[in-house]
């Protein structure tokens, strides 16, 4: 079974659509301390995906709660 490579651009449409499907999670974390004292902590964690995806995936490793699941 032969790979054909094709040099076919995506649309914008196309990539939204993938990143929603798929989702993106962006995990940061940034300390500033001087003389060893801690000045600013910050964590941030963005997710970026369909409300769908979201649900599924949060749910697979315990972040959604049973008041929040549909009745």
């Amino acid at each position: 079974m032969a790979v054909e490579k094709t040099n076919s651009s995506s649309s914008l449409v196309e990539v939204v659509d993938r990143i929603l499907d798929k989702g993106i999670v962006v995990d940061a974390w940034a300390r500033i301390s001087l003389v060893g004292i801690e000045l600013l902590a910050i964590e941030a964690r963005i997710v970026v995906a369909s409300v769908e995806t979201y649900l599924k995936y949060a749910e697979a490793v315990g972040l959604t709660t049973t008041a929040a699941s549909p009745a």
